[in-house]
């Protein structure tokens, strides 16, 4: 809950007055961050509403989206550079700082599989430096001539890539997200407002102040308000933002199926999205069954909580018996709970623990569960499988495990979903691993962006029309 008070101790960090910023602003992010004062509330300003707040938000993002469209592509790559040692130089103060995140997680009940998403240990905050640097090494995406043509009268006209303006992110648990939506708002020339979930307040005000403070650092026409995170967990913050189109260009939640509907219903302003990630493996008869084991493991045990998990195995009648004993032993290994049809329950009685096989209801099929928790089902052939997936799916990942080519063709043409695979796994469908740095999100619309959204997806475009005195006639 935010409070009114502390406002004196408070005051010695907020903006002063200047031509740019003639009223009191929100608290920005390395103005609540870990400083000499820590504040377990945060404050708002005497006589300001929540809309109030917000407005002023939006309405300095808009104003920092100007001036980031003004930097040149060294100046952005340098500050990104910054950041990302930053990041690094500061591991115990972030790692503190997600400690206290992690017992407000435990606190709130989150599941093992969602605390791995919020977890942050010094491989992870090193990954996030990473993609700092692989998006400072990305080419500039704004600028680009997409498109030439001259016209009979010799007017030229241009299409060229130009950032959207200012973007919205909303996400949860993960607060490595903070530095992925952060760096690619900037270097494509957007500014970004933040709104994380209570569990990981202290990490991404950490994240967001160290960037913010290598960019300060390293130019001195780094944009005031291109970063901010907003400063309260009141849900109704949400709707007051997305409510300002006149400021905001863009929405873009990641997290649960509740989080995201809830915000593409409030929201007026456009929104990117996937409701939720629930991707099969289909094992063909034709699959060399050693690669289908290795596919499947990973698929669903790698990191079972994230959307590109596998959450349904489906497997041809004809290879059900031969491989799914053997599968289902090393899931149970694990202690991945089977939710299963019929046949397949028959297939792994002998081979897993009771306790770990229910029978499989109807809304399982398309139940996303981020956990140690599988739904399998035995179908006849590609097109049963294709008829499964299109039907249950989310059209976000589905994959095949065959040695068939044609059986392969048939499953990568008629799988409706963002991103389909033929002998690889589910967890390939994000940002970096398709080479874009990090990641902004993964749409699952099929106007716009589709599948995982980096640099060149955080652009539009305008004409320039460049003539010798045409007029028309």
């Amino acid at each position: 809950m935010a409070t009114f008070g502390h406002l004196s101790s408070l005051r010695a960090f907020l903006p002063r007055r200047s031509k740019n910023n003639p009223g009191l602003s929100p608290v920005r992010a390395y103005d609540i961050g870990f400083r000499p004062f820590h504040f377990r509330h945060f404050a708002y300003f005497p006589g300001m509403s929540l809309n109030e707040q917000m407005t002023q938000m939006a309405r300095q993002a808009r104003q920092a989206s100007r001036q980031l469209a003004r930097l040149t592509t060294v100046q952005k790559n340098e500050c990104l550079e910054a950041m990302a040692k930053n990041l690094e130089d500061n591991q115990t103060e972030l790692m503190a700082a997600n400690r206290r995140d992690m017992e407000t997680g435990a606190e709130m009940g989150l599941s093992n599989a969602m605390l791995d998403r919020l977890k942050l240990d010094e491989p992870r905050i090193v990954g996030m430096a990473k993609g700092l640097r692989e998006v400072a090494a990305l080419p500039d995406p704004v600028g680009r001539v997409l498109e030439e043509r001259v016209r009979p009268n010799g007017l030229r006209l241009q299409k060229v890539s130009t950032p959207i303006g200012v973007v919205v992110i909303i996400y949860e648990s993960r607060p490595n997200v903070t530095a992925d939506a952060a760096s690619l708002c900037f270097k494509s020339g957007n500014a970004t407002i933040l709104r994380g979930g209570k569990e990981a307040m202290k990490s991404n005000q950490v994240i967001a102040r160290l960037m913010i403070d290598a960019g300060n650092r390293t130019i001195s026409t780094f944009p005031e308000f291109a970063i901010q995170v907003v400063p309260t967990t009141d849900r109704q913050a949400i709707p007051e933002l997305l409510s300002l189109t006149q400021y905001v260009d863009l929405c873009m939640p990641r997290g649960g199926e509740g989080l995201i509907r809830a915000v593409a219903e409030c929201s007026k302003v456009p929104v990117i999205k996937h409701y939720k990630g629930v991707c099969h493996v289909y094992v063909d008869a034709g699959a060399d069954l050693q690669m289908a084991e290795s596919i499947v493991l990973n698929a669903k045990l790698q990191r079972p909580g994230v959307c590109n998990a596998m959450e349904t195995l489906l497997l041809d009648r004809l290879v059900a018996p031969s491989f799914l004993p053997c599968i289902a032993a090393k899931l149970a290994e694990k202690n991945v709970e089977l939710h299963v049809d019929e046949v397949a329950a028959g297939l792994v009685k002998a081979v897993v623990p009771g306790r770990l096989v229910k029978a499989a209801k109807e809304q399982d099929w398309s139940t996303e569960y981020n956990d140690y928790v599988l739904n399998v089902r035995v179908v006849d052939g590609v097109a049963g499988a294709v008829e499964h997936i299109n039907h249950y799916g989310s059209a976000h990942s589905d994959s095949i495990v065959t040695r068939d080519e044609t059986a392969a063709k048939e499953f990568l043409s008629d799988v409706d979903s963002a991103a389909v695979y033929w002998n690889a796994s589910t967890r390939f469908t994000d940002g970096g691993q398709f080479g874009m740095g990090a990641e902004i999100g993964i749409s699952t619309d099929k106007i716009g962006a589709r599948g995982p959204m980096g640099l060149e997806e955080l652009t539009s475009y305008k004409w320039l029309g460049l003539g010798s005195g045409q007029v028309r006639t």
